[in-house]
């Protein structure tokens, strides 16, 4: 780090003690709130982790706070540690998942869905990764019967899912090994893809080619296709997919003809995503 970047660092860290002092006075200010989280917003951009040394520094706050803090959101299932180094944990993405399911993204979802529905008609989803499953948050259903009953709340495997292939796909390599190291995979149908070495290579794919395909991994007679949702920073936030019946529609036609459909509707939501 430059002497440059640690002038910005303690200068960032005073503004942000001057605010929180700022607000000290108000009788419905929680000052402990609000530093457990001014610390997990410093592990930003350090993939590796950090010292209670580095948090203190970037916080402005005394060691012996940030310790306690840090220790706090360890017991809580927010951070691990590994000596002197904590990282985050998953349980941090129902933070963000609270955001997601609240209403704003189900909310700019939902035309785009029923755009792709009317385009291809097909049922499309939007879906968020938690843990080792996906969560439906909004969904556009087509005038057909799918033995796979499916709605907003709904939850499905990651690994065997295209939404999920496309999410687990955008996570760091670190975090993706590890994820696939502790998720416990079943065969759901003679065709799921158990073997986690093949899974590897199969996610690191749909990283390189930006979308995946499930064949009947799921169930038997479901086929489906999703790409990655992105912000305006192409920060993947959700994925999104159609689902369709495997003697209707083959793999081929899935790549040749949805699949354009597909990516020109999720650019729709980098213009809405900030």
């Amino acid at each position: 780090m430059t002497s440059a970047q640690r002038l910005a660092g303690r200068e960032s860290a005073k503004r942000g003690i001057a605010r929180l002092k700022g607000f000290q006075g108000d009788p419905n200010f929680v000052l402990s709130l609000a530093r457990g989280l001014k610390v997990i917003e410093t592990f930003e951009g350090h993939a590796d982790g950090q010292s209670v040394a580095d948090a203190a520094r970037r916080t402005g706050f005394s060691r012996a706070a940030v310790r306690r803090l840090l220790m706090t959101l360890e017991l809580l299932g927010y951070a691990e540690s590994s000596g002197r180094v904590y990282r985050l944990k998953t349980r941090v993405l129902k933070l963000g998942f609270s955001y997601l399911s609240s209403g704003s993204l189900p909310t700019i979802a939902q035309p785009i869905l029923e755009n792709v529905t009317e385009a291809v008609h097909e049922s499309s989803s939007l879906s968020v990764l938690e843990g080792d499953e996906i969560v439906y948050l909004a969904r556009s259903s087509a005038k057909r019967v799918m033995s796979v009953g499916l709605s907003v709340g709904s939850r499905l495997p990651a690994y065997c899912t295209s939404m999920g292939r496309v999410l687990l796909a955008a996570l760091p390599e670190q975090e993706l090994s590890a994820r696939i190291d502790w998720t416990e995979v079943k065969a759901l149908t003679p065709k799921t893809v158990t073997d986690k070495a093949l899974l590897k290579d199969i996610l690191h794919k749909v990283r390189t080619e930006g979308f995946a395909l499930a064949d009947e991994e799921l169930e038997l007679g479901l086929r489906s296709l999703a790409v990655p949702v992105r912000t305006r920073q192409n920060r993947v936030v959700a994925a999104m997919n159609v689902g369709v019946h495997a003697v209707r529609v083959s793999s081929e036609e899935l790549i040749e003809r949805f699949l354009p459909i597909l990516r020109e509707n999720a650019q729709m939501f980098a213009h809405l995503l900030s």
